[in-house]
Order: structure tokens, then sequence, then C-alpha cells
């Protein structure tokens, strides 16, 4: 079998798509922008640290078990199941709530403030398992032709799901908890899709069921990272070859069909089938100059927020620190609910913080931690000048050390600060939005960008902002359903 097949990217989702291609003989080549692969899903060696520089955990590890058994191989990384889930820290209040997966243990924490906890908590999981069970494969993994064929997919699904696509997910969470406390707790997930509760659809709260019963969060021996260190060295094993620092800005056709794409430097690659895994929203406008995707409407798409991270090495240990935390502010629902038109200066709902060195002492020096913070923010569309970032780090910093009752400014060895501009100028994300296009009603399944192109037969899209959507699981099966259509273009 000698086709060759062009991959443009190496996050996730085009490395998941290339182990799927080689496994069955295809030539693949992979043409990366930057110096390393693993896209959003990357690493940084720093001083001694090493951090993880944008997921910090994954779920729906079946999604994962699947692909590698599709590969006819074994896991090349090895991974745990965490419990507590997470930790979640009010501000002005000592107690920190540690998010068990025995919901009997869980309703202890909340006894005090919502005493029926445990009973409306199966109430909300209940309605949660049946949205996935519903929704999943028939609305996640599976390849739409048009939006026709997804309107008739979506006629399978229950209806008495219909008024979620129309509720918030906080909305969602509102009837079923009275307590703040819990009502923020549990919508939590929905920043992980790139918008707030509040603007999320509650049909999202399926998620809530993938994280309490269904599966769980799991952490990776060593860091994240080794995810993309893993399914590069089996590609490797199988032929690929990785072209790195090489940005494809060009596009050449002959007829209706790609004969090769050319990077910034002029050079030229040719192949039988192109995959892209830069954003298929942004590719289209930029560099394949479409008109339905020109800068104009680009503008007018939802886009996720913005993220502001940064990487922080500290001499001392850190005990009471879970693997993942959240400090919650004392404004929620204000700033979550403008975060992205009314960006304020250093009040924050919330911030993350990471300890990637709790059960991987590896990543940082002997009695030092490896703390990687996260921050959601506005995109480049309602804040493009981040000349105040350090002073916001230093605003989180100084919370975060009140709150654990330990200075950790003195004790910094290494700092690296990501704002969007940096995500932006990295990874090509448009106006520095973490995670592509928005998951709004108008912006789901079928309604997503194609994962196969208007005009050229052979050339294909995998990624945050095709189809399904955003999130480390969601790369795999975006990956699955695009070299479904690449197996049958090449018959």
């Amino acid at each position: 079998m000698n086709k060759k097949v062009i991959i443009v990217g190496a996050g996730l989702g085009a490395l998941a798509s290339g182990l799927l291609l080689s496994r069955k003989g295809y030539k693949v080549e992979f043409i990366e922008k930057n110096s390393q692969a693993g896209g959003r899903l990357n690493q940084i060696k720093k001083d001694g640290f090493t951090f993880d520089t944008g997921p910090s955990f994954f779920s729906m590890s079946f999604v994962f078990k699947d692909f590698i058994e599709k590969c006819e191989l074994d896991i090349p990384f090895k991974f745990v199941e965490l419990d507590p889930l997470y930790s979640v820290n009010f501000k002005g209040s000592d107690k920190t709530f540690h998010l068990n997966k025995d919901i009997k243990q869980l309703a202890k924490q909340f006894v005090d403030i919502e005493p029926d906890f445990e009973e409306k908590m199966e109430k909300y999981l209940k309605k949660s398992k049946q949205l996935f069970e519903d929704t999943f494969d028939i609305v996640i993994r599976n390849n739409f032709d048009s939006v026709f064929d997804y309107v008739f997919k979506l006629m399978q699904v229950n209806p008495i799901h219909i008024p979620q696509l129309f509720n918030s997910f906080y909305t969602h969470v509102q009837k079923h908890f009275s307590s703040k406390e819990a009502k923020q707790v549990i919508s939590l997930v929905a920043f992980f899709l790139g918008r707030t509760p509040f603007d999320t659809m509650a049909i999202y709260s399926l998620l809530s069921y993938t994280e309490f019963r269904h599966d769980g969060y799991y952490n990776v021996e060593g860091g994240m990272y080794n995810i993309v260190n893993g399914l590069v060295a089996e590609l490797e094993k199988n032929g690929a070859v990785f072209h790195f620092n090489s940005e494809i800005i060009k596009v050449e056709k002959e007829n209706d069909k790609v004969k090769k794409v050319i990077d910034k430097e002029g050079k030229e690659y040719l192949g039988d089938v192109f995959l892209i895994n830069a954003d298929a929203a942004l590719f289209r406008g930029r560099v394949l100059n479409r008109e339905k995707y020109c800068e104009n409407k680009l503008a007018k798409m939802e886009w996720t927020m913005g993220y502001l991270t940064f990487y922080v090495g500290i001499k001392g240990k850190l005990p009471q620190l879970n693997l993942h935390n959240y400090y919650l502010g004392d404004n929620f629902e204000e700033y979550a609910k403008d975060v992205m038109h009314k960006p304020d200066t250093l009040q924050k709902p919330y911030f993350y913080v990471n300890n990637v060195s709790k059960y991987n002492p590896e990543c940082a020096p002997e009695g030092c931690e490896s703390l990687f913070f996260v921050c959601p923010v506005p995109n480049l569309q309602y804040k493009n000048n981040w000349d105040d970032a350090e002073d916001i780090v230093n605003s989180i910093l100084e919370d975060f050390s009140k709150r654990i009752d330990i200075d950790i400014i003195p004790n910094i060895i290494t700092k690296t600060i990501y704002t969007p501009k940096d995500w932006q100028d990295k990874f090509n994300l448009y106006q520095g939005s973490g995670l592509g296009l928005s998951h709004k009603l108008m912006q789901i399944g079928g309604l997503r960008p194609r994962n196969f192109d208007e005009e050229f037969s052979n050339m294909f899209y995998v990624g945050a902002s095709t189809l399904p959507g955003a999130g480390l699981p969601m790369a795999v099966i975006s990956a699955e359903l695009a070299v479904e259509r690449i197996f049958k273009y090449l018959g």
C-alpha cells in the first residue's frame, strides 16, 4: 500500500489519526509548526521542573481503550484513576471540599449546608446518565454527511431531552441543588468546555455522569505529555515521519484535489490525502481563503474563552494539595456571566492549581513542587492587551498563598506565563480562544465545521473545532471519525 497521508499539525487528534492510518499500512507524514508534537497537550521543561502545558487529566478512559484496541496495540502510557476527583475551596472559608466518587462520602461534606445532598445528587446523576446514554453514540460518536443527516439522527434521541438544549448548565443544576456551594461545585465541569456554566447548554450535564459514575478522572504516570510520547513512539515504529518547525500557509490544487501543501519557507509536501489538525474554521479562512470563514465571519462565530496559564516551580512541599485543586472567588456568578464581555482585572471566578509533582515526583527537583495554574479569562476579542498579566498572576499567587496559609512567593524558583496572546501565537488559536469554537446550539454536532472539505475530495479535518468538539477523549473520537472518512475515500 503506497498511499501517503499528509497530516498538518501534531496534536492528539492528529497523532491518533496517524496511528490508525499507519497501522493499516498507509504512509504518514506530519508537518508541525512547533518544535515538538502534542499541540496544546504539551510540556515545558525549565530549571529542573517539568510542567504539562494544557490538559492535566483525562476522562472517558474507555475511549482511549477502544481506540488502542482498534490499533491492535497495548496502551503506550500508564494511567491511574483519581479519587478524590478534585478539591474545591471557597474564598473566605477554611473548609475544602474533596469531590469523592462515593456519593455517601461526598454527601457528608455537605451535611451542614445541603442536608439532603445525597438524594439530590442521585436524582441529578440519574438525569445525567439518561442524557449520556441517549446522546453519546448518536450525537458524539457519529459522522454527519449534511445538516439533513444530522437532524435525521437527532430525531433518534429521546425528545424528553429537548428542554436541555435551551436551558443553561447552571439553570439545570439550580433545579437540583439549593446551596451556593453545591451549585458552584457541580457546575464547574462546564468550564472544561471552554465556556461558563451560564452559557453552556444543560445537555452537557452528561459530563457529571462521566465524572462521578461512568468513568471518573485519570492521571498519567510521569505527566500528561507521556500520552504524546507513547503515541509518537508507536508512530515511529510504524514508519511515520515528523517535520517540525514547519507552518503550512498555502495549498496547491489539481482539479478537485489537493496536490501539495507549502510551508512558510516554501517547502512543499506532496500526498494522496491531506488531514488538517489546525483549527478547522481558521484553516479554511486563512489558508484556503473560503468566504464562509473570512475574518468578518470568523469574528461573528462564538469562540471559547481564553486561558491565563502559568507554571511555577517552588522550593518546599505542599502535602495539603491534591492533584487537582479549585479556588473559587466570592464573585463566581457575577464574573462568570460577564467574563467574555466585561473583563475584570484581578478578581476571577476561580483559578485552578495542578500539583504536577503530587504523584509524579520526577517532575520537580527533590523537596520542590511543580505547580500549574489556570484562570479563565476573556479571549483577545474582548481583551487584547495583556500588559497586566504579571499583576494578575501575582494577585492569584497572593490569594493562593493565603488560602493554603503558606507564602510561596519567596520560594519561587521558576515561573512561565502564557496569556491568550501566547496561546494564539504558539498554537494558531483564533483570538487566543483556548478550545476553539464553543459548543452553543448552532455550533454542535453536524453544525460544526465539517470534517471533510467542501471543495477538495482528498482533504479532511480533525480536532476541537470540528466533530465532535473539545477535550482529550473528543480528540480521539474526532480522529476515529476523520479516519473513517479517509478509509471510505481510499476504498
